[in-house]
C-alpha cells in the first residue's frame, strides 16, 4: 500500500464526508450485497481506539419483530421529546422524518464495552470516556464506508437503551451507544435534511474556531489560517 494519497483518492476521501447524510428516507427495498456489508464492517473495525482496545461490537440486526420493538420505543420517545417543544415548533417537530428502522434492509446496534482487556486501558484513567469515543470513531468510520458504498446511513438516537438492553439481550455493563439503520437508498440529499427543512441553519467554520484560548477570534500568530477559513477555503 502506497502511503501517499492520490489526487483522485484525496477526491473520494472528501466526496464521501460532504456527501455522508443521516438517512431516514428514501430507503429501497434492495438488499444489501453481504461483500459489501463486510467490508463497510471491517472499516468500522478499524477505528482507533483508545489503549487499542477496541471497545466496540456490531450487532447485526434483521428480525423484523426487533425492529417493530425498537419503533415502539421510537415512537414513544418521539412523542415524549415533542412535549418539550412549543408549537409552532412541536409541530415541525412531530412533522419530520427521523427514522427508518421498518423500511432500512440492516439495522446495527453499536456497544461498548469497558471491560475488554480487563480493567486497566492506557489512556483512560485521566478521561474514562475515551472509551466511548473510541466506539464513535468505529461509527464514524462506518457511516464514511458506507457512503463510499452508496449505502444510506441513518442514526436513530430517539430510542430508549433500556429497550435495546431486553430486546437484544445485553450485559448490564455494555453499553449501547448508536442504533443505525442501513440500507440502499434512491437518491442522497444535497444538504442534511434538518438543515434543508430549516430547523437550525449550517454554522460557518469561522464561528466554532478559536485561537489558543475559549473565545479568542483574533490572534496574529493565525492570521493566515484565519483568512483562509473566513473565504471558506475546502
Amino acid at each position: 500500500m502506497n502511503d501517499e494519497f492520490t489526487d483522485d483518492e484525496k477526491a473520494g476521501f472528501y466526496k464521501a464526508i460532504y456527501s455522508r447524510r443521516d438517512v431516514r428516507s428514501h430507503f429501497t427495498q434492495e438488499p444489501i450485497n453481504e461483500e459489501t456489508l463486510t467490508k463497510i464492517l471491517h472499516a468500522a473495525h478499524h477505528a482507533p481506539s483508545v489503549g487499542f482496545s477496541q471497545p466496540w461490537n456490531f450487532i447485526l440486526i434483521k428480525d423484523m419483530k426487533t425492529k417493530e420493538k425498537v419503533k415502539e420505543s421510537f415512537q414513544k420517545e418521539h412523542e415524549k421529546a415533542s412535549k418539550l417543544v412549543e408549537d409552532p415548533k412541536r409541530s415541525e417537530y412531530l412533522s419530520l422524518k427521523l427514522e427508518g428502522i421498518m423500511e432500512s434492509d440492516v439495522n446495527v446496534c453499536v456497544t461498548y464495552d469497558p471491560t475488554k482487556f480487563g480493567p486497566f486501558i492506557i489512556g483512560t484513567t485521566s478521561i474514562p470516556e475515551a472509551g466511548i469515543y473510541s466506539v464513535c470513531g468505529a461509527i464514524q468510520n462506518l457511516w464514511l464506508a458506507a457512503r463510499a458504498e452508496n449505502i444510506g446511513l441513518g442514526w436513530v438516537s430517539i430510542v430508549s437503551n433500556d429497550v435495546l438492553r431486553k430486546e437484544l439481550n445485553l450485559p448490564e455493563h455494555i453499553v449501547p451507544v448508536a442504533y443505525l439503520c442501513l440500507g440502499h437508498v434512491t437518491n442522497f440529499e444535497a444538504k442534511p435534511d434538518l438543515e434543508r427543512s430549516g430547523w437550525l441553519p449550517r454554522l460557518d467554520l469561522k464561528d466554532v474556531i478559536y485561537f489558543e484560548k475559549w473565545e479568542q477570534k483574533e490572534d496574529e500568530s493565525w492570521n493566515i489560517i484565519k483568512k483562509m477559513i473566513e473565504s471558506n477555503l475546502k
